[in-house]
């Protein structure tokens, strides 16, 4: 386990870094940096998690009448607990691989941060990617202190990706239709199924697209909040850090090679689109720096407003050329 000293003074200083070099003000002290096994990583996301769970079980409807709607609350209870063991083995699988992360409630933009640091993840990752464990270490402390600093800078930005939150739970359709489950037997069915899926995830699948635009803002929200990240810890370490190309090398690479089980988990719920964040996310911030500098760059926490769309992502110069909001 991290010595907690140690890991306090080595986020104290990649605040500092952050700070310096994002020019961003933190209103509040982060939070304090904790050492964690994987197990208690586990338990606080599945915390976080059950006030985005509980809403999705209570939602699920099934279609028709007779016997199917006299069965409705055990249909939802059987609903629920197959949305929980979804999502359960899934942060399962992640608490294998996570190394750092700023944890906040997902639908309480007041409820407590914590700054973790999974340890035996940290260790295991240095030695696979044959890096310096105390390089990884400061590097995995500068991207998530940056995030820590991200919303304890910008007083808006929690509430506004909780609200983005409820409305894409509030637009997804969830119902329990057998004769669909039987019309997955006709092949042209399931290929449909099957493409909705690969294009954006289960989460799609059930929203539908005439209601995507609220999943479009939020997956180009996260990719701001990722790929900012992604920027400044390369940014902000370059100075701390000798081998900053060597460890950006063997992330990206660690990022590519995933364990087949959690590739079909990732494809199934969408959280491929999130290794696209990080790409194209880094990519806008480090275009903008580029041309017009960190002052510039920080137009994107002046409101909900000023966050690009997906298309500006892919297209910074026309992010720049919009006015001030």
């Amino acid at each position: 386990m991290l010595p907690a000293g140690d890991l306090i003074a080595l986020c104290a200083d990649a605040e500092e870094r952050v700070v310096a070099y994002t020019k961003l003000r933190p209103a509040s002290a982060l939070p304090t940096p904790e050492a964690v096994d994987r197990g208690a990583w586990l338990d606080a996301n599945l915390a976080g998690m059950r006030d985005v769970l509980d809403p999705m079980a209570d939602r699920i409807v099934p279609e028709g009448g007779g016997l199917l709607a006299s069965i409705a609350g055990p249909l939802r209870s059987a609903g629920g607990v197959v949305i929980a063991a979804e999502v359960g083995g899934l942060v399962g699988l992640m608490a294998q691989r996570v190394l750092g992360q700023y944890e906040v409630p997902p639908l309480d933009p007041e409820g407590p941060a914590r700054l973790l640091f999974v340890a035996p993840n940290l260790h295991e990752a240095a030695g696979k990617l044959e890096v310096d464990e105390a390089s990884l270490l400061r590097w995995v402390a500068l991207h998530e202190v940056t995030h820590a600093v991200q919303f304890s800078s910008v007083p808006w930005l929690r509430g506004h990706v909780a609200g983005m939150l409820r409305e894409m739970l509030d637009a997804m359709d969830l119902k329990l239709d057998l004769g669909s489950v039987r019309r997955l037997a006709d092949g042209e069915e399931l290929k449909n199924l099957l493409a909705r899926v690969r294009e954006g995830g289960l989460v799609t699948a059930v929203m539908g697209s005439e209601r995507r635009a609220v999943l479009d803002r939020m997956q180009a929200t996260m990719a701001v909040i990722e790929g900012h990240a992604e920027h400044v810890m390369d940014a902000a370490g370059a100075e701390a850090l000798p081998d900053l190309a060597e460890l950006r090398a063997a992330l990206d690479r660690r990022r590519r090679e995933k364990p087949p089980a959690l590739r079909v988990l990732e494809l199934l719920l969408g959280l491929e689109m999130k290794m696209k964040q990080y790409v194209v996310g880094k990519r806008f911030c480090d275009a903008v720096v580029e041309r017009e500098g960190v002052d510039a760059l920080n137009r994107v926490w002046s409101s909900p407003d000023a966050m690009p769309t997906w298309a500006e992502l892919e297209d910074p110069a026309a992010w720049l050329a919009r006015p001030a909001v």
